[in-house]
């Protein structure tokens, strides 16, 4: 596993972050101006968009440009949701961060591996906005990080890759913050049901797997990161 800090460096915040052979590129970008809903109020705005370059996977997958498919909706939501719970409260004046997941080379785990990265490019435009004068304290109060975990063949198995997943009698996905907390977690028995001893072994398996992701994402955070344009 790498975490890439300024890989996209015109971005206000970026990572690259590979898990295995999933490679997932993470740029956060501030725009001025928040979404019509939320205008007026003062508050500003985290968000999310997700996609798969064409050749990511094994054949060919045709971009999404007219209408954007109901597994990346849900996606890029559940990495907004992810990076939101990063802040107590949007009181950082009307400005957008909206953080871009573009999905290199997948090998199982493209959503995990994106909520581990965007986290670290979201902390690095929020930082930028200090530096600029725009806010003059970061709102981030905590890091996300996430895994998958399953059940194949009875076995717990951590960070599920492609050929696992597919095999998968319980497929998993866990976010939890730095501060030991879960943020969300999504469990599906694929091919029939599991219990809850199950469940426990699971999800014990993934904390372990997010506090070493932790780790991670708090050494690349002491590094400096390369010069800006």
């Amino acid at each position: 596993m790498t975490l890439e800090r300024g890989a996209v460096p015109y971005a206000e915040g970026s990572c690259l972050v590979s898990f295995g052979q999933t490679r997932v590129l993470c740029a956060a970008s501030v725009e001025a101006g928040v979404p019509g809903w939320k205008r007026g109020g003062g508050e500003g705005w985290v968000t999310a968009e997700y996609a798969m370059l064409p050749r990511a996977t094994k054949t060919r997958s045709s971009r999404e440009r007219a209408q954007v498919g109901g597994r990346t909706q849900e996606i890029q939501r559940l990495i907004g949701r992810s990076v939101r719970a990063m802040l107590d409260d949007f009181r950082f004046g009307e400005f957008t961060v909206k953080v871009d997941c573009d999905v290199l080379q997948a090998d199982g785990g493209t959503r995990t591996a994106a909520i581990t990265g965007a986290c670290l490019a979201v902390h690095d435009a929020f930082a930028w906005m200090v530096a600029t004068e725009r806010v003059p304290v970061s709102p981030v109060r905590r890091r996300v990080a996430a895994v998958s975990v399953g059940l194949i063949d009875a076995e717990p198995r951590l960070d599920l890759d492609y050929e696992e997943d597919v095999r998968a009698g319980v497929d998993m996905n866990v976010v939890m913050s730095s501060e030991g907390r879960f943020v969300e977690v999504q469990g599906t028995g694929e091919h029939g049901t599991f219990a809850r001893e199950e469940l426990d072994g699971l999800l014990g398996l993934a904390v372990q797997g997010i506090a070493t992701l932790d780790a991670m994402q708090r050494a690349a955070l002491r590094a400096e990161l390369p010069p800006r344009p």
